[in-house]
């Protein structure tokens, strides 16, 4: 019998479907899919964002961060506008009540990567999160999402 040979994309499968599938379950008690989760979470970080400057950073396909904007406006979690300095372009916020959704989604998320990464010390996973921003930096560009694929996520 040979001994099997491991990759690390399907051991990243493997850890990403156990994460997944939990913290899309905690999301959703708070009204939110894991993309919506994604989008809110970097809005967090700005004062705002063009709406094409966030689906070009995410990766995400234009018309699709317009879906997701869209649901996030229509349940209060953020707002979009013409931006001051490009009349073409859309300017999306954080709302007050969406600080408080991402905030509740940030403690649900850590929960569940505890849990998930429960063997794992605080260093290792320090090193396994900066390993991860190195070969992503590495990789091959790939195409944006578009709204099938993240809808599934």
């Amino acid at each position: 019998m040979s001994e099997i040979t491991e990759f690390a994309g399907q051991l990243f499968f493997r850890l990403w479907r156990a994460s997944h599938t939990r913290t899309a379950a905690a999301l959703e008690s708070l009204g939110l899919t894991t993309a919506l989760f994604a989008v809110l979470n970097v809005l967090g970080a700005r004062e705002s964002a063009m709406q094409r400057e966030l689906s070009s950073a995410m990766g995400i396909d234009p018309s699709t961060m317009v879906a997701l904007v869209d649901d996030l406006e229509a349940k209060g979690l953020a707002t979009r506008g013409r931006h001051p300095k490009d009349r073409r372009a859309w300017a999306v916020a954080i709302t007050p009540a969406g600080r408080k959704t991402l905030e509740r989604a940030r403690r649900a998320a850590q929960r569940v990567e505890d849990e998930v990464l429960g063997g794992l010390s605080e260093a290792e996973r320090r090193r396994l999160l900066t390993l991860l921003h190195r070969a992503l930096d590495a990789a091959p560009a790939q195409p944006p999402w578009h709204e099938a694929e993240v809808a599934s996520t």
